[in-house]
């Protein structure tokens, strides 16, 4: 029985796909699915289109799996030939990490570190500090990061880490102790060529150069173990920003779809960190007018365009955007509703939901937060004509500069920016066509196009490492 799980936002989708022999769509039965919650099953609707079974399950990302249909075995979809069950992670690592606090007190704090899968090359993902780090949590953005890399079309698998802790408490020397420690105890699981962290929420290049330093005690100097580095011991230019660049790349390629450009298109962006700044700058710089932004201090709006330089460096002065003389106050919850023609959701997961997706006037979504648009939303929306751009491919720039990254560590030959940029958009703009080639093949969305591309890569890898039994 071939076997597809999908990880995301605390519930398991569970394909069942039945044989080789039997698993065209019109042998696949609905209570051949099933789903799992933490303490409840979600609601589950389920429909034919073509030669796609599509699941949705509230709350969680809308997947699909592709099938052979009337192709021959020898050209067979590769996922409905394999056995392997995706929704397993490789491995799970949950560590207890002792931390003497700078008043001499002993402190505990629980670190995880999963690892998804490494069909497609070593396992990659972020390690982030936050009080809420927890296993369901970081499987599931290990689960993500498998598919993100294989619609990236980089040879990496995907991992997550994290250590439950509010990194605002800590000291800098508090800090780098905990990640010592925590070191200390997966440097045997994270390597060059096995599983490369990166950073993430409430870590940084610092925290990178601290695991490269505790990594290399036990294994000599590796500055390939770990991505998202200082510049000075082997970082990649152009890295800070990339994320944000990369939302630029896809934006430009999903209105260059659609007879437009960036110039003259008015912008929304919700979330004013990295990734939000970045995407506003680079495209201001283009020719776009972003007319709102937010952040956690507040949010501003000029329907003439805010002035996006000036507005930059009040926020680094004011950590924030809140007070900015360039544009009127207005309420933050309303930053999704505002009129534009893109709307950039760059902040937290699930900010796009039935309540006021209905309310949403953009043309189109560029998703460069993870997971913000919920099931539900983007079916409301779909209706409504709006076109997203998915998470998955929308804000893998990160990840793919800092494959560019290892690739300079591994070379030991540094690029510059311009370079990086140059492949940056080239892996972006061939992204965004692999995608809409599964989309007309399957005639489906962008999302689901995008899924149906990475569990399709990652299962023709399994398949042919001989891992399908």
């Amino acid at each position: 029985m071939t076997q597809v799980g999908i990880r995301t936002q605390n519930r398991w989708l569970l394909f069942q796909l039945g044989s080789r022999d039997d698993c065209c769509p019109q042998n696949i039965k609905a209570e051949q699915l099933a789903i799992w919650g933490r303490e409840e099953k979600a609601e589950l609707a389920s429909f034919m289109k073509k030669d796609l079974r599509i699941a949705i399950a509230k709350r969680a990302v809308i997947v699909l799996v592709g099938h052979p249909g009337r192709q021959s075995r020898g050209t067979m979809n590769a996922l409905a030939a394999t056995n392997r069950n995706f929704k397993l992670a490789s491995r799970l690592l949950g560590l207890d990490s002792k931390l003497e606090r700078n008043d001499g007190t002993l402190q505990s704090y629980v670190g995880f570190r999963v690892q998804h899968d490494n069909a497609r090359g070593p396992m990659k993902g972020g390690i982030r500090y936050h009080p809420e780090v927890d296993p369901d949590e970081v499987n599931a953005l290990a689960q993500l990061m498998t598919w993100k890399t294989a619609v990236a079309n980089i040879p990496y698998g995907g991992a997550k880490g994290g250590i439950g802790c509010n990194p605002s408490e800590l000291s800098i020397s508090e800090l780098e102790r905990l990640t010592r420690v925590f070191t200390q105890k997966i440097h045997d699981l994270i390597g060059t060529h096995t599983d490369v962290p990166a950073p993430d929420m409430g870590t940084g290049p610092q925290t990178m150069a601290w695991i490269l330093d505790e990594y290399s005690k036990f294994h000599g100097y590796s500055p390939a173990v770990v991505t998202g580095k200082p510049i000075d011991l082997g970082g990649s230019l152009g890295r800070d920003a990339a994320t944000g660049r990369g939302v630029l790349f896809a934006t430009e390629a999903l209105l260059n779809e659609h007879g437009k450009s960036v110039s003259g298109q008015r912008f929304v962006i919700q979330g004013f960190g990295n990734v939000g700044s970045w995407a506003a700058q680079l495209i201001s710089e283009k020719g776009g007018k972003v007319v709102a932004v937010s952040d956690i201090t507040g949010a501003i709006k000029n329907s003439k365009g805010l002035d996006i330089p000036s507005l930059l460096q009040h926020s680094k002065e004011h950590r924030g955007v809140k007070g900015f003389h360039g544009g009127d106050p207005i309420d933050p919850k309303s930053i999704l509703v505002e009129d534009c023609d893109v709307l950039v959701p760059a902040a937290l997961g699930g900010v796009i939901n039935r309540e006021n997706a209905n309310e949403i006037k953009a043309k189109f979504i560029v998703e460069a937060a993870n997971h913000p648009t919920d099931p539900e939303a983007d079916e409301i929306l779909k209706k409504k004509g709006v076109v997203i751009l998915p998470d998955i491919y929308a804000n893998s720039g990160g990840v793919t500069v800092s494959y560019f990254e290892w690739v300079q560590n591994i070379q030991g030959f540094m690029w510059d920016e311009e370079k990086v940029n140059n492949e940056l958009r080239t892996y972006m703009t061939k992204g965004f066509k692999d995608v809409k080639e599964m989309c007309k093949t399957h005639e489906c969305d962008l999302r689901m196009g995008a899924f149906t591309l990475a569990v399709n890569r990652v299962a023709r890898a399994t398949v042919l490492r001989g891992w399908e039994a």
